[in-house]
């Protein structure tokens, strides 16, 4: 097929016929039999496929993002429901699921993301498993093919393709770690997954460490958010973010044992940065200064980074790119959110899902004299309007008020089941989407400078230093007034600044508040040891393998 990228196309063919399997549930890309001989026009066969650089490029640097974003469950590192964004959202007390009488209980799904119940059977978890390998496995299979180009075309420059795969994979084993804690590391597309160990989480962190530094120089300077040839796609300030993540979480993720209530400290993990050795809160703010000095700034108005026309955001640092014309891929939470009245007065449906906990509330002071400006930029609460028009109940008389104090686990029977709870704003609706507004322009922010000044501020204050500055640039921006710098005071401003944008469990474990006990939120006794950090290794795999033990508490 031809994907055209709003204004310059990846040709991505594929071959003429891909199935994917799953090997000790792993997914693995192999080609299959032909299927009744059929010989597609405009289809091209695998050695047409790979046979000049451009080609070779084109199907699979420029393939490897076609599943960045997705459409379907689990699919996408954005978008889509139950699947990354949903494990680092709905278990933490940013976002819930009500169960609204005969709509969202889903076999109690979503109350066990909240309570933190979840088993290894989980289905979510495989799947997300799954598709976070599936594209492993590809970056493998396409950096086998460069090797083999390569081969039979010394001349050919193409450091650069593998820089980029590498990081993406990388990326990806990233998401891996964080959510699953131990994964096997794996490298080749021919690999016997039932040989190969779950690798600690500590050597994991830092085999990610080394492949992003390794691919760095390789990597363009370029902004990756806006149009032109690099927008979608992996460059140097995509991985500086990434580095300053990792090492921001250094104490989580060189702890292997995260169940015994003891960390290493960030002091005392140390990285090589330009030669320089560096504990772990001195190099996060060398990667947030050199992503400053890419040109990375606060976009004047917040709201602007999440508009149908988002690509002009000097702010957002690495997105999936959207257009309902282009692409196919979905952002559904907008849509999940709102009440079905609000869906329709906008054109079409919606399914009155997703809402904003007490806990929210409470820090944005939702209601109060002091309520943060972003509170409205981020959610509908009270009296629904569009376009300065009222929108109606069922009945076209009543008014449609969102309830935000009235939001619990479970609010069937109540006055308010249909209309609890603050819903989800922050992204600007777009009139010209598709698919219900599934399918829209705004490109879905995956990383942004904002977060790049938080984490700085928060590695300041770590590391024994000053971080008002940077808490303040960011609170100047919405006119907020100035704070003191403080791990309690950096953690409120990242769900204030970054509500719904897929970080909040990331922070709750590094602040040390994930297993804490929330209201409608009980928790095991167990869970206190703090097990549920990470999730269990899913499904059948060990009984496919053999060598693989379940993560403690499971």
């Amino acid at each position: 097929m031809i994907m055209k990228r709003k204004n310059h196309t990846i040709y991505y063919f594929g071959r003429t016929c891909i199935t994917v399997l799953l090997i000790g549930c792993i997914s693995v890309v192999t080609s299959c039999d032909k299927f009744l001989e059929e010989d597609p026009k405009g289809s091209l066969s695998e050695e047409e496929t790979y046979n000049t650089q451009d080609a070779l490029f084109n199907n699979t640097v420029l393939a490897i993002y076609n599943y960045i974003g997705g459409n379907t469950a689990s699919q996408g590192l954005q978008g889509t429901e139950r699947g990354v964004y949903d494990l680092n959202t709905l278990t933490t007390d940013e976002a819930i699921m009500p169960t609204r009488g005969g709509d969202w209980y889903d076999g109690g799904y979503w109350q066990t993301l909240f309570r933190h119940t979840w088993v290894a059977g989980t289905a979510s978890l495989k799947d997300t498993w799954d598709y976070l390998f599936k594209v492993v496995m590809l970056c493998n299979e396409y950096l086998e093919r460069i090797e083999t180009y390569q081969k039979t075309h010394a001349e050919a420059v193409l450091d650069s393709y593998t820089a980029e795969l590498r990081a993406v994979r990388a990326m990806y084993y990233f998401y891996l770690m964080d959510l699953f804690g131990r994964v096997p590391i794996i490298e080749r597309t021919g690999s016997a997954t039932d040989q190969t160990p779950l690798s600690a989480r500590s050597k994991t962190f830092q085999y990610i460490i080394k492949e992003l530094q390794d691919a760095l120089p390789l990597l363009s300077a370029e902004h990756s958010n806006s149009f032109g040839t690099y927008y979608g796609r992996m460059t140097q300030p995509v991985v500086y973010f990434l580095l300053a993540k990792l090492a921001l979480n250094a104490e989580v993720y060189m702890d292997d044992d995260w169940t015994d209530a003891t960390r290493p400290t960030g002091g005392s993990i140390f990285f090589t940065v330009d030669g320089q050795s560096l504990n772990a809160w001195q190099t996060v703010i060398a990667y947030c200064d050199k992503i400053e000095a890419a040109g990375y700034i606060l976009s004047y108005n917040f709201s602007d980074n999440f508009c149908p026309t988002n690509e002009s955001s000097n702010e957002n640092i690495f997105t999936i790119p959207m257009d309902p014309t282009l692409y196919n891929n979905w952002y559904c939470y907008f849509f999940r959110s709102r009440h079905y009245c609000h869906g329709a007065a906008l054109g079409g449906a919606s399914e009155n899902g997703t809402s904003a906990t007490v806990e929210v509330l409470k820090a944005f002071g939702y209601g109060t004299e002091n309520q943060d400006p972003r509170f409205d930029m981020t959610f509908y609460a009270g009296l629904v309007k569009e376009n300065g028009q009222q929108i109606y109940e069922d009945d076209g008389r009543t008014p449609l008020v969102y309830h935000p104090w009235e939001v619990a686990l479970d609010v069937t029977g109540s006055p308010y089941e249909k209309t609890a709870g603050a819903r989800l704003h922050k992204y600007a609706n777009d009139p010209n989407a598709n698919a219900d507004g599934r399918n829209c322009n705004n490109d879905i922010v995956l990383f942004r400078f904002a977060d790049v000044l938080l984490m700085r501020a928060e590695a300041f204050v770590r590391d024994g230093k000053n971080g008002d500055l940077e808490l303040n640039r960011v609170r100047r921006r919405v006119e907020m007034p100035q704070r003191i710098a403080t791990l309690a005071t950096i953690q409120e401003e990242r769900i204030l600044e970054l509500s719904q944008e897929g970080w909040r469990r990331n922070d709750m474990i590094r602040f040390g508040t994930y297993t804490q006990s929330y209201t409608d939120h009980p928790q095991s006794s167990n869970d206190q040891k703090g097990y549920t950090i990470v999730f269990p290794i899913p499904g059948d795999l060990l009984t496919m393998n053999p060598s693989w033990t379940q993560n403690p508490g499971y």
